[in-house]
């Protein structure tokens, strides 16, 4: 009997060890089993004290009349289906007649405590079919991304999202996309990810950073075309606008519209295109949208103007000649003058990392969730990387990137440096990678000649 005490003692300390320190290894050792019984017993009474259960049927308490029987309970939703996963457990829930997705998502915060998860959300797969996704842990405190995800082209896996899934940038599902944050709130690093991720394909990165390339000069290698300032800016926009009407040429000529040919064989993009006659995909990045926009003289309004004009055709019609937007800035309002609000409104996708103001916020989801808005101005500052994702249908997410540092991503592009396509429009604008020119120290103390 002692031995089984002291057997019982270390178990039980090991696993306080394990979910102080290690909670993903908690859950898979102990958590995913104490959690499964708890949520099959507790089922039903959590179910009937959050008020998600429906009266018998009529004829289930006829019956009980006739044959003086007790009289039957009100019945929950029916569990079609219990699923352990990494980060928590997913039930798969057939709702009863009278209830609907709603009573379960406004009902989601008392779940979580009354079957002790660390998270609780809810989807509808279809009518009457309602997903319950509980994590068991804080996936977002140490991210970790599993070994194993749904790659398909253009589509990357960018981040986790509080849910325990795999949050992906799809661009054949959302064309364009903004992000916000503020100073050190993890823009960067999303940005870099993003680079890691697209970087194995067979798709032509775009930069435009008026930093003097200071966030992707580095990533030069993988790059089709780099700009560093609005001038060059200017530009290199230009030349996509141009490779965006000679693909829409392209898709015009081999659109073969004839009676005797089937409508699922008519070209209206370039994943129509045969694969030998597909242009190469191109996704632009652009890093602090807002230096493409200010302007100081006549001279820099008539540059700004050209910019903006710029991004917004590519918005508008770029999708079909496979030409995608990333926009990303610390600010993105109104104040930044005509035509923001009217790239906006083409930018489906939206991600806020930590903001300064609630009018940043506003920017990002006030024409797609309140609840987004609330959630972005909530996001504490020492928790870098974390950020809200939504999209045009009002729904969103809380997601957080792996670190990746800019060492790692340079290693990246770097390795799939090969897979770099030279795209006749911006040669000009192929980034030079042979050897950096030794750059001016700036000094503290005068020099001699001039103390």
């Amino acid at each position: 009997m002692t031995g089984f005490t002291v057997a019982l003692v270390l178990v039980v300390a090991a696993a306080g060890l394990l979910r102080w320190r290690r909670p993903a290894w908690y859950w898979l050792a102990f958590g995913v089993t104490l959690a499964t019984l708890r949520v099959l017993v507790r089922y039903g009474s959590v179910m009937d004290a959050c008020g998600l259960t429906v009266p018998p049927a009529r004829w289930r308490l006829a019956l009980a009349r006739a044959t003086n029987c007790p009289m039957p309970e009100s019945r929950p939703p029916r569990i079609l289906r219990l699923r352990p996963t990494r980060t928590g457990l997913v039930l798969r829930l057939k709702l009863r007649p009278g209830q609907d997705a709603f009573d379960i998502a406004a009902a989601s915060d008392r779940l979580r405590h009354s079957f002790s998860m660390y998270g609780v959300t809810s989807r509808e797969l279809r009518s009457g079919v309602i997903e319950v996704r509980m994590t068991g842990y804080d996936v977002l405190k140490r991210v970790q991304m599993p070994a194993a995800s749904d790659t398909r082209p253009m589509r990357v896996p960018v981040a986790l999202r509080q849910d325990g899934s795999v949050h992906y940038r799809d661009y054949r599902a959302i064309p364009h996309a903004l992000t916000l944050g503020a100073t050190e709130s993890g823009k960067s690093v999303y940005q870099r990810n993003l680079v890691a991720g697209l970087a194995p394909m067979d798709v032509a990165l775009v930069g435009i950073d008026c930093k003097q390339g200071v966030e992707l000069f580095p990533l030069a290698r993988r790059f089709s075309a780099l700009a560093d300032n609005p001038d060059t800016a200017a530009e290199l926009l230009d030349a996509l606008v141009v490779r965006m009407a000679d693909v829409y040429q392209l898709i015009r000529a081999q659109q073969r519209i004839t009676v005797d040919v089937p409508d699922a064989e008519i070209a209206a993009d370039i994943w129509d295109l045969p694969d030998g006659l597909r242009p190469t995909p191109v996704v632009v990045l652009v890093d602090e949208v807002a230096e493409l926009a200010l302007y100081a003289s006549k001279e820099e309004e008539k540059r700004r103007d050209r910019i903006i004009t710029a991004l917004v055709r590519l918005a508008q019609l770029g999708r079909a000649a496979g030409i995608y937007l990333e926009i990303c800035g610390q600010r993105f309002g109104s104040e930044l003058g005509k035509g923001i609000t009217m790239l906006r409104a083409q930018l489906t996708g939206r991600t806020a990392h930590r903001v300064n103001d609630e009018t940043s916020a506003n920017m990002a989801f006030g024409d797609i969730s309140p609840d987004a808005v609330l959630a972005a101005i909530q996001i504490p500052a020492e928790m870098r990387g974390i950020a809200i994702a939504g999209d045009s249908s009002g729904g969103w997410h809380r997601i957080r990137a792996p670190h990746t540092s800019l060492r790692q991503a340079v290693n990246l592009c770097n390795r799939h440096a090969d897979r770099t396509p030279d795209l006749p429009e911006l040669a000009p604008f192929r980034p030079a990678v042979s050897g950096p020119a030794a750059a001016p120290v700036p000094s503290a103390k005068p020099s001699p000649a001039t103390a």
